[in-house]
């Protein structure tokens, strides 16, 4: 298991939270997803051999979120 954390943007509120959670915990290999509309960022373990960064990216863009890898 890997962890990330991935800035999102464009959240204003909490079912924004739960759109971004259900979108990423979506995808095959995302064991669990702890958005924070406060830090505005996701938290989400993952299997690295099953999904990768760029498609939990577009899963957020496909909910209408922006997401980026946190530096």
């Amino acid at each position: 298991m890997k962890n990330i954390k991935l800035n999102i943007t464009g959240m204003e509120c909490d079912a924004c939270v739960k759109h971004v959670t259900n979108g990423l915990l979506a995808l095959n290999g995302v064991e669990s997803v702890d958005v924070s509309l406060s830090t505005n960022s996701a938290e989400v373990r993952y299997q690295e051999d099953v999904v990768t960064v760029d498609q939990m990216i577009s899963a957020v863009d496909e909910e209408g979120y922006g997401a980026s890898p946190a530096v």
